[in-house]
């Protein structure tokens, strides 16, 4: 199965998606909670993605990174500094460089896929704190579930994180004409299906809306949508 599946360009999505976020960090109050994140207000979400991306291109490259210490921070010349580093090293390498990767060693562009996916839900993340809207291709946001279902899921099953489901889940992102099956086909038909478009598939899964979305229509067994949910499904 692959697993990576950078689309040409993915690079250049990560900076236009890292670009609007260094943009948005001055129009949010620092001190704004991020209610989905836990006890997160904006800066903690700032530092969290420079941080990331400061890490990810030390993997990127195979090498510890040097840590950036506790701060505090200036938000927005540590978020610059961060997502330059991570896009120039990407650059550098090329997209067949030997990396690390959350899989074991793997081409540099798992990265390219990994932090665009992270950016993009910092940034809904961020804007929406700020009380801004996020307009993003259905196709980026279908890319986001597909990562979930192919490599962030099953690592969370290897890793022990949680307990296979008991039967898959259908997700059908009706804006993309794309459909999966989040977890092992052990039985013929899935649990539940869930509808709707990709952005709020992704939310779901990312544990940033409920099944109560009203974008989201679910049928069949509602119990095992909420259960699946419950479980650690990404990091």
């Amino acid at each position: 199965m692959t697993t990576t599946r950078p689309s040409p360009g993915l690079l250049e999505v990560l900076g236009g998606l890292q670009d609007d976020f260094l943009a948005t960090i001055p129009q949010v109050d620092p001190t704004t909670r991020v209610p989905w994140c836990g006890r997160w207000r904006v800066r903690d979400l700032v530092v969290h993605l420079a941080r990331i991306h400061h890490w990810a291109a030390g993997q990127a490259r195979r090498r510890q990174e040097t840590p950036l210490g506790r701060g505090p921070f200036v938000l927005e010349e540590l978020y610059a500094t961060c997502a330059a580093e991570l896009r120039g090293t990407l650059a550098q390498l090329g997209p067949d460089a030997e990396s690390w990767t959350l899989l074991g060693t793997g081409p540099a562009s798992f990265w390219h896929r990994r932090q665009t996916h992270e950016t993009l839900v910092h940034l809904w993340d961020l804007r929406t704190a700020g009380g801004q809207e996020l307009a993003v291709e259905p196709a980026l946001w279908a890319d986001t579930v597909d990562e979930v279902v192919t490599v962030m899921q099953p690592r969370q099953e290897r890793m022990g994180r949680m307990e296979p489901l008991p039967a898959p889940l259908r997700l059908v992102a009706d804006d993309a004409d794309r459909a999966w099956l989040l977890g092992a086909p052990t039985v013929p038909a899935p649990s539940a299906t869930v509808t709707g478009p990709a952005e709020a598939l992704a939310l779901l899964l990312w544990g940033r809306t409920t099944p109560d979305d009203d974008r989201l229509t679910v049928s069949g067994d509602a119990g095992a949508l909420v259960d699946a949910l419950g479980r650690r499904l990404t990091p």
